[in-house]
């Protein structure tokens, strides 16, 4: 009996690793038609893998919803053919929606795709029912998706009586995989069904317990020799753009026009497996989405602001992107910051991935016209960058089985002896199945200064160094993520996003997990389940180092926090999410140490299909006001929302609102500051190919005079309207008209046609 047993659970751990198996296409066989149909006689022949399993929103469940995988693979591309039954087809979300908008609101398949082998990072492609994409890299070291990367897939679906279909062409081309030595591939794939319980089904036996979603990626079988025949195949995709620009702006200066034929383009080349090489020429931006409008007159330091522009995205796992914590800072890894690189005339990059090494090096020429950053203890600088500069960065990273280890060298050289340089060491250690150790050292040079008058100038190098450790954990009961930083006073690394030097801080983030919950005790309206539960807990001490520069004392406290909280999710992706602000804060060196009391709520949920999101979140109490140096009542409410209507055969309409709003009263309700931030984006999808796509956004800052203080009244507009046809990344024809009036006295309207296409040589 114990020996049947212990084979029984052998066969069942097998079962568990063995992933969906790869037919390989004979020489004499047609050509699979992506149209979504998945009736071309080889489909007959290819293996089927059903044993999905419930991931979200309990883990470990049986698929109540049956969905079949089957991969084709040939010497160019893989080709996945995905079957989501359902015995309610009429309720299948499936709008059309812009590139990356495939969230959790709406019915899709997705395929995550490791072709590296370790597990530590993966490139993912989402479908939705109507044959929307969305797609990027997931890390696992983050745990986190990026949807800025985009790859050339082919995708097509097709509705059925019992469900839909899903035909995904992945060509190799745009894979990342070691020369020789690798890994095998591995692979899962997921579906979304987001009605009553928002469900997710995997094909691997992933638990919420793992460290990472990407935690048990199975191996992709069936691909053989595929990898070895293919290694030496090399690509080459040159995209030639063309732009046409015409100009207005008004000022105190007058009215000045500018006519523009600004002709660019990136060069794509794979010479072999493991080398990518990347070349841009006077790349042009302007139908990339724009920026939300962010609150920024009430904090004393730099916002993040994510990256969108498409030369900064290919293996962004190799590079170690600057990643924004919950609180929109910068935190870990302060490496490369792409958006400090404002106007590239030219650039070029190199990657190389191998079994257990990678490595990317890249070089831009930078126009100029963005701004520096430089910081402090209690605030950020900005200096204007007026001149052309070269942004250089590099990093390698080696792996040893659960050991990770990188160097990097930054360079920020703008002439003249001015410089920014910046070496490091970065590492990882996987201590486990539940915990993860990571940190940096980094060491800074700087002899790019800047006068009393804002002019950059030469000065006598100043060192700095910024030091970062940070440990997480994650088991069934509870889950923990604890970071130990120092940066020194002249810390500064222009190629990276460091909006805060002279500090030294520890922060650590208790999640107790509870797990499934009846809340029906806590009130009529609660009778409903949780199914995850968290009592929460955010401790922080930051204290600050010497400055004289600054006339900051050594071992002041800056910042301290205590906010116990809870959150929990239930039915339609609904999460609800509080904490008590018991904090202290000092807004300048040798200041009072205030002690706000704040209380803050937020929620979100997927409630209907025509409203996939609506969120709300809003803090209340007595708040900080960082220039008067003082507490006063206020508030911070911020909503978002994104909704999809159908208009007629084939048209819809996406729009997103977003609403920031914040205030805070002087002694008395006579004077305070208050600043709005707002946004709407529609976007009328014609077909597939072809839409409209309007921006509006408003943002304005009032502060009313006081003895201390001058009034200050703010106030900026933009819109934008541009039709776009696009046919996958490859070709695409923009036109677009954006009016901005950044302030009262200046206005600029931009008229710009844009045409990109891509040409294989």
């Amino acid at each position: 009996m114990l020996a049947l047993a212990l084979l029984g659970l052998s066969q069942l751990a097998c079962g568990q690793d063995d992933g969906p198996r790869a037919l390989r296409l004979r020489a004499g066989d047609a050509p699979v038609r992506i149209d979504g149909r998945l009736d071309d006689a080889v489909w007959q022949r290819a293996p089927v893998y059903e044993r999905f399993v419930q991931f979200l929103p309990e883990d470990k469940q049986p698929a109540r919803w049956r969905t079949t995988v089957q991969v084709l693979a040939d010497e160019h591309a893989l080709v996945f053919g995905i079957r989501a039954y359902d015995d309610a087809p009429a309720q299948i979300r499936a709008p059309l929606t812009r590139r990356d908008q495939v969230r959790r609101d709406q019915d899709f398949v997705s395929v995550v795709l490791d072709p590296v082998g370790q597990r530590r990072a993966a490139q993912f492609i989402r479908i939705g029912a109507s044959g929307g994409i969305a797609d990027g890299m997931f890390t696992a070291e983050d745990d986190a998706e990026d949807f800025a990367p985009d790859f050339d897939v082919q995708v097509a679906t097709q509705q059925l009586p019992d469900g839909y279909s899903v035909e995904l062409r992945w060509p190799l081309a745009a894979l990342r995989y070691p020369y020789a030595g690798g890994a095998p591939w591995r692979v899962m794939v997921t579906r979304s069904i987001p009605r009553e319980d928002s469900v997710l089904l995997v094909s691997a036996p992933l638990s919420k317990d793992a460290l990472s979603f990407i935690a048990e990626l199975q191996p992709l079988l069936g691909l053989d020799d595929l990898v070895d025949a293919v290694r030496e195949r090399s690509f080459l995709t040159l995209r030639p753009e063309v732009t046409a620009r015409a100009t207005q702006g008004r000022g105190p200066e007058g009215t000045q026009r500018e006519r523009q034929l600004k002709l660019g383009g990136e060069l794509k080349w794979r010479p072999r497996a493991d080398w990518v090489i990347d070349a841009t020429l006077n790349p042009d931006f302007s139908q990339v989405e724009l920026d939300t409008p962010q609150l920024a007159g009430n904090t004393r330091f730099a916002l993040f602001v994510p990256e969108k522009r498409p030369f900064f995205l290919e293996s962004s796992d190799v590079v170690g992107q600057t990643v924004p914590d919950d609180s929109g800072q910068a935190r870990g890894l302060a490496a490369f910051y792409s958006r400090a690189v404002t106007d590239p005339d030219w650039g070029l990059r190199a990657t190389w991935r191998g079994a257990a090494a990678e490595a990317t090096l890249m070089s831009l020429r930078d126009a100029g016209g963005g701004q520096v950053l430089r910081s402090h203890a209690y605030g950020s600088e900005f200096h204007a960058q007026d001149l052309r500069s070269q942004a250089s960065f590099a990093r390698a990273r080696m792996q040893a089985g659960a050991w990770g280890v990188a160097a990097l060298a930054a360079l920020r050289d703008y002439g003249e002896g001015r410089s920014n340089r910046v070496l490091g060491s970065d590492f990882a250690w996987r201590a486990g199945e539940e915990d993860l150790a990571r940190g940096h050292l980094l060491l800074s040079s700087t002899s790019a200064g800047f006068d009393a008058q804002g002019q950059l100038q030469r000065q006598a190098a100043e060192q700095g160094h910024y030091a970062w450790l940070s440990w997480r954990h994650r088991d069934a009961a509870w889950g923990h993520t604890l970071d130990l930083e120092r940066l020194s006073p002249r810390f500064a690394n222009d190629n990276g996003f460091v909006s805060q030097t002279g500090v030294e801080r520890i922060s650590l983030n208790l999640h107790r997990r509870v797990g499934t919950q009846d809340l029906a005790p806590l009130g009529e309206w609660s009778r409903f389940q949780a199914y995850e539960f968290e009592w929460q807990a955010r401790l922080v001490e930051t204290r600050t180092l010497a400055d004289a520069a600054y006339g900051v004392r050594g071992g002041e406290r800056l910042e301290q926090r205590l906010q116990p909280g809870l959150w929990f999710s239930s039915a339609r992706n609904f999460e609800l999410w509080g904490h008590l602000g018991l904090d202290r804060q000092r807004a300048r060196s040798g200041g009072r140490l205030h002690a706000p009391r704040t209380l803050l709520v937020g929620a979100q949920a997927n409630p209907w299909p025509w409203l996939g999101l609506i969120s709300a979140e809003l803090e209340w109490g007595r708040r900080l006001d960082v220039e008067a140096d003082r507490l006063g009542a206020g508030a911070n409410l911020t909503l978002e929302a994104q909704m999809k209507f159908p208009l007629g055969p084939g048209w819809w309409l996406e729009l997103d609102p977003h609403l920031a709003y914040a205030f805070v009263k002087a002694p008395g309700g006579q004077g305070g500051v208050r600043e709005l931030a707002w946004q709407t984006l529609a976007v009328l999808h014609l077909s597939a190919r072809d839409s409209l796509r309007a921006v509006m956004q408003r943002s304005t800052l009032k502060r009313e005079a006081e003895a201390a203080l001058p009034a200050r009244h703010e106030r900026g507009r933009l819109w934008s309207l541009m039709a776009q046809h696009r046919q996958g990344l490859s070709r695409v024809f923009s036109l677009g008209l954006t009016h901005s009036r950044p302030d009262r006295l200046q206005r600029s309207t931009e008229l710009f046609a844009k045409l990109a296409a891509d040409l294989e040589l």
